[in-house]
């Protein structure tokens, strides 16, 4: 993979943040590990480049990395000059690497839902043409497409979001909102899930503020998320992983939103490590926790969180600073245990957030989410 360093004032004088720019035959992802002091875009050349960029966190965020996966493989079959072989040769060659590239992360669902999807259109292809080309290109056109859909899926996110706020927390006039990880711009394609929520409260000049936690290990809160406020120019407080209790405690926030990246069948949300903390501690100073996530976050073949494949990180994550990054901090020698993710319960989560509008329980502990998905289908 090789870089493009530019400078972080390059980056907030555009007009948007980006994280995958893409353009056909090209892909460049801005390299997250190493945000907010210096921007690096990595050029991807093919499906092992799309693996380790995935792997080693350069594009992180379920929406992200699905649409960052896709594209990686759209670029290496763009590039193509030669491949002996039929149609069907090309759907394998394609559902083969689609199978590689879901191994990089295995507790988000985006990508594995995407590589369902995009393995149903190269078969179709594959059956309706003989020429390897028309699969190729079949599979380049979805993938681009992803890229798009994204975009248009998170705006009606944060649409839907803002409006549902509003309307449940009706007896405050403006609201501030913790969220935490990294939901935005740089964890899609664009405008985010539930910063994207944020985002919408604020152009409708009804936030107060909006608070984010650091996120260890990672930090994806303090160098991400607070990035994207910042240049936004959205008021913002970063607050430590530890502080959450006592904010909610002298009663500063009205909602909380976290993102996800897996939600089971019966509401059950995977998401990062810490937003089980935060959902605990919701319930004790009775506020709303809300999860704002696609559709394509939904996994019905799993029937509850207890299904869902827990990623765990190096052990380097917490015993270096920046992430695994920087200098050792912790002592040689003691064992560590870090997830990268951890399972929200159903009966703790407020509504789920969708870009087909809100999920809410109906006098029980769960959602029933495949009713709402079967409706979503229908009306499409």
């Amino acid at each position: 993979m090789a870089t493009n360093t530019n400078s972080a004032e390059g980056l907030e004088n555009g007009s948007s943040l980006q994280s995958i720019r893409y353009k056909r035959g090209s892909l460049q992802l801005l390299d997250q590990r190493k945000l907010p002091l210096e921007t690096t875009y990595m050029d991807i050349r093919n499906s092992v480049d799309g693996w380790s960029a995935i792997r080693d966190m350069v594009v992180r965020g379920a929406p992200a990395i699905a649409v960052a996966g896709a594209l990686s493989l759209a670029v290496e079959v763009s590039n193509m000059e030669t491949f002996n072989g039929t149609s069907e040769d090309a759907a394998s060659f394609l559902a083969n690497a689609l199978e590689y590239l879901v191994s990089s992360r295995p507790t988000a669902v985006n990508l594995s839902d995407a590589a369902i999807k995009l393995k149903e259109i190269i078969s179709k292809a594959a059956s309706t043409s003989s020429e390897a080309s028309v699969v190729f290109q079949a599979y380049i056109e979805a993938a681009e497409q992803m890229l798009k859909d994204d975009v248009t899926s998170n705006k009606a996110i944060g649409s839907y979001g803002a409006i549902f706020l509003q309307h449940q927390l009706e007896d405050s006039k403006r609201l501030s909102i913790l969220t935490h990880c990294n939901t935005g711009s740089l964890a899609t394609a664009g405008y985010g899930t539930a910063l994207g929520v944020i985002r919408e409260l604020h152009a409708e000049g009804v936030l107060e503020r909006a608070y984010c936690t650091e996120t260890r290990p990672f930090n994806q809160g303090s160098r991400l998320t607070a990035f994207e406020l910042v240049h936004d120019n959205i008021p913002a407080t970063l607050i430590t992983d530890s502080a959450a209790a006592a904010l909610m405690k002298a009663g500063r926030i009205n909602a909380i939103i976290v993102g996800a990246d897996r939600v089971a069948a019966n509401g059950d949300t995977a998401n990062k490590i810490g937003t089980y903390s935060l959902a605990v501690l919701a319930i004790h100073h009775r506020i709303p926790f809300y999860v704002a996530a696609p559709l394509t976050s939904v996994d019905l073949a799993l029937s509850s969180g207890q299904e869902i494949v827990i990623e765990e990180r190096s052990a380097k994550e917490l015993l270096h600073s920046r992430g695994g990054l920087g200098e050792q901090v912790a002592a040689s020698g003691i064992s560590v245990w870090n997830p990268a993710f951890d399972v929200t319960p159903a009966y703790m989560i407020s509504g789920i957030i969708t870009e087909k509008g809100v999920v809410t329980k109906k006098g029980s502990d769960t959602f029933d989410i495949k009713d709402f998905v079967q409706k979503a289908i229908d009306n499409s």
